[in-house]
């Protein structure tokens, strides 16, 4: 069982509250139809989840122009519309509000925090190697 299958198991169980803000999203491949599952972290903004992600990753190019996604989400079953957030000045302004919702992600990031604001140039860096997912509510 690789990683992501353990997570995923672990998100079907009555302990996935252990896991935070961490839900399973399942697109469907533009050209072949199949469904791909992914763990993934989010934060919440208004009626809207956002994700972030590696520009190297794939699953997200099968939301470019908004797709359906299913999303397992706290436990419940739920469904949106995502779409890529791909413009560099957009992403780095989003890191921003993304370090705001989960401090202790900036570590990680290589993301200094100034007077509670993420570093600009840290965050303009940052925006060419990552994206956002943005999940609009069904």
């Amino acid at each position: 069982m690789n990683g992501n299958a353990f997570v995923e198991f672990f998100l079907r169980t009555p302990l996935q509250t252990l896991m935070g803000d961490t839900m399973l999203i399942t697109v469907t491949g533009r050209k072949t139809g199949k469904l791909y599952r992914t763990p993934v972290g989010f934060y919440r903004d208004g009626e809207c989840l956002w994700v972030m992600t590696s520009r190297d990753r794939t699953w997200w190019r099968n939301v470019c122009g908004g797709a359906k996604v299913k999303l397992l989400l706290h436990g419940h079953e739920a469904e949106g519309i995502a779409e890529p957030i791909l413009d560099e000045r957009t992403v780095a302004l989003r890191i921003g509000d993304y370090v705001k919702h989960i401090p202790m992600a900036a570590k990680s990031l290589s993301v200094r925090v100034e007077n509670g604001m993420a570093n600009a140039e840290d965050a303009k860096r940052l925006a060419r190697e990552r994206l956002f997912v943005k999940i609009r509510m069904d």
